[in-house]
């Protein structure tokens, strides 16, 4: 073998592990920033739950108050001297607060808190609890996820696909009368979607009673399993319909005008000179150079259904994540916010941790660690 051939092997070999170890450096980097994310995020909204320890003074004014008129209400603590019951009060309140852990320095108790949540220790709700009667925060969030994935999966993902298809659409018909229309119709998506649920009630349930308005099935519920499920696809249609109608015209239109900009690339009008089909044109020179960006949205809207919706849940009665956390934000619950948002923090991190690995399967020009 020449010097040439000689020479081969080393620099192949130096080449692969230059770009192994560069890649492994990028992924260590990566987990240690997102992980330092994740932390930080929790950890602020432990502060903003608790409100930098005001929902703790609210606690104890009501263990207080409530230990207060337990005694009052007992007849043997009547019996008692004033000094007597007043020490009998202190010695129960201090009890109480001692095993709430509202003894500790706010500072300790946050730092627990964090703890328990990296670990997804997600321990029992202070005021809330499941409908078998559990305060264990895990079993309540699990209690509502169902209900929360089949209205938020069914809105988000019909919301995903119909957008992105009729905005292709009309990216050919550039000033056509529906891309025109959508155009103006687009500032309707400026509403929030439990708007459009008012009215949805008001005109489907109140006016024309041809929909149920609220819950997710109805009272009491159908004994055969088809006829629960056309129950629970009735009560769908509502909260649905007002979720999809909120973002649909603004969200066509922004994915058009998207759309729109790579097909004015000198490369797509390259291809159409050279006579291509629609079609191909659209895959190879308009699809595949956006696809970092759809998978990019698709991936966040799957997470982002974990939320839920918390307002139109709460209007419709949608017993799903979204109104679990309204109710525990309405009773300073920190343990169920804390939760939720743990879990929620955990499915972003991952999720932009496994995007740019996808990046680079969809799109040769993007190499990890570079």
């Amino acid at each position: 073998m020449d010097a040439d051939g000689k020479e081969q092997i080393p620099l192949l070999k130096r080449f692969t592990n230059t770009t192994f170890f560069r890649v492994l450096r990028y992924t260590l980097m990566r987990i240690i920033t997102l992980f330092i994310t994740v932390v930080i995020g929790i950890y602020l909204t432990i502060l903003i739950a608790n409100m930098g320890g005001y929902v703790d003074q609210i606690m104890k004014g009501e263990i207080k108050e409530r230990i207060t008129m337990s005694m009052a209400a007992d007849p043997k603590s009547r019996n008692l001297s004033p000094e007597v019951r007043q020490k009998l009060i202190e010695e129960r309140i201090s009890l109480e607060e001692k095993r709430m852990g509202l003894d500790q320095p706010l500072f300790v108790r946050t730092v627990g808190y964090l703890s328990n949540a990296l670990t997804l220790r997600l321990g029992r709700a202070i005021n809330m609890t499941s409908d078998s009667g559990s305060k264990t925060v895990r079993l309540i969030l699990l209690e509502r996820l169902p209900a929360t994935l089949l209205l938020m999966g069914t809105s988000e993902l019909s919301l995903f696909f119909i957008s992105v298809f009729l905005a292709l659409s009309l990216s050919r018909r550039y000033g056509s009368f529906w891309d025109k229309a959508v155009i103006a119709l687009s500032p309707t998506s400026a509403a929030p979607p439990w708007f459009y649920g008012i009215f949805f009630i008001l005109i489907f349930a109140a006016i024309l009673k041809i929909l149920p308005f609220g819950g997710m099935v109805d009272v009491p519920p159908p004994s055969s399993s088809f006829d629960y499920a056309m129950s629970v696809l009735k009560h769908l249609i509502l909260p649905a319909s007002s979720l999809i109608i909120s973002s649909l015209f603004l969200s066509i239109y922004n994915w058009r005008t998207f759309f729109l900009i790579y097909s004015s690339e000198d490369y797509v009008e390259m291809a159409k000179a050279k006579g291509l089909p629609q079609k191909d044109i659209e895959r190879r020179y308009i699809l595949r150079p956006t696809l970092p960006t759809i998978i990019t949205n698709f991936a966040l809207l799957l997470i982002g259904i974990w939320t839920g919706a918390i307002i139109t849940e709460t209007v419709f009665l949608w017993p799903g994540l979204g109104r679990t956390l309204y109710r525990a934000i309405g009773l300073f619950d920190i343990p169920v916010i804390v939760g939720s948002t743990i879990i929620y923090a955990y499915l972003l991190a991952l999720t932009v941790f496994l995007l740019d690995f996808v990046y680079a399967l969809v799109d040769p020009r993007v190499k990890v660690g570079s």
